[in-house]
């Protein structure tokens, strides 16, 4: 199915980044992130703290796995308010300065997405423009991709199309083949180079939401998972109440805004999410 043309009330237009006195970033970098619609990389944990996500996620998959065999290794969606280790990550101090520096001092995370493609993974992700699939306005998100494994070319690392944040929504068609999400931007040949964004372990690029972005199927023997964590302004309206409701406040006021946000969680929850089915 195409782009519906319908008339949108969604305002997806770029506004780009004016900020004279950034905490992390240069004007260099905010300037390439405005043109292009990513920068990277940066480092959010070392080695070690590295290897201790890498062993949260572990857990949190196990887990979830023992409850739901049938869930696979991209469903540990949107649990940042019902799961400590999830939270934290959202609000690491080195992160949250970098999005600042694009965003302001006020903004909140309203969502959060292991991208887990284990070894031999069929599942490709399409190009599609992040903004297309959300009820907010206007289109405003910057997303963190957090590296838990190393990502490079070998495993799927993901592939952006500097640019494309400027030019509104591309038109797509439903993907063919296996695949994680539902569209794939037509032509995307026509529109550059892609680059990748090959990563350690620990660190971190950030991207604009309406920035065409995919990745293929991982053909190698290494799972390549990372963290998708997407920070806004308050003043984004959530069309649909529901996506109000599972926010956090990073920085700053929301006051008069429509987000909700639910105390730190006390541990991992994940039964607040997905209950038990037959005999797992």
């Amino acid at each position: 199915m195409a782009r519906d043309d319908k008339a949108d009330d969604r305002d997806l237009s770029f506004i780009p980044t004016e900020n004279p006195d950034p905490k992390r970033l240069t004007a260099e970098q905010i300037a390439f992130f405005n043109e292009n619609g990513y920068v990277k990389p940066f480092t959010a944990y070392d080695q070690e703290e590295a290897d201790k996500q890498r062993d949260y996620f572990d857990s949190l998959m196990s887990e979830l796995q023992a409850t739901r065999s049938d869930l696979d290794s991209y469903a540990i969606n949107g649990f940042h308010t019902v799961c400590r280790g999830i939270y934290d990550l959202v609000m690491n101090p080195t992160i949250l300065d970098h999005v600042e520096d694009l965003l302001g001092p006020d903004f909140v995370s309203w969502g959060t997405h292991f991208f887990c493609k284990m070894p031999h993974d069929p599942k490709k992700v399409g190009w599609h423009q992040d903004a297309s699939y959300w009820p907010l306005s206007p289109a405003r998100t910057v997303t963190v991709w957090l590296a838990i494994d190393d990502a490079d070319r070998e495993n799927s690392a993901m592939t952006f199309m500097p640019g494309t944040h400027r030019k509104g929504p591309l038109e797509w068609g439903m993907v063919k083949g296996p695949a994680v999400l539902y569209q794939e931007i037509k032509n995307i040949e026509s529109y550059g180079e892609p680059v990748y964004d090959e990563l350690k372990a620990g660190d971190f690029s950030l991207h604009a939401d309406m920035l065409a972005h995919g990745s293929e199927p991982n053909a190698s023997d290494r799972r390549r998972c990372g963290l998708t964590i997407r920070y806004c302004p308050p003043s984004v309206v959530p069309l649909d109440p529901g996506w109000a409701k599972r926010t956090i406040l990073c920085r700053g006021s929301a006051e008069g805004s429509d987000w909700e946000f639910p105390p730190r969680p006390e541990g991992e929850d994940l039964q607040a999410k997905f209950q038990p089915t037959g005999d797992n």
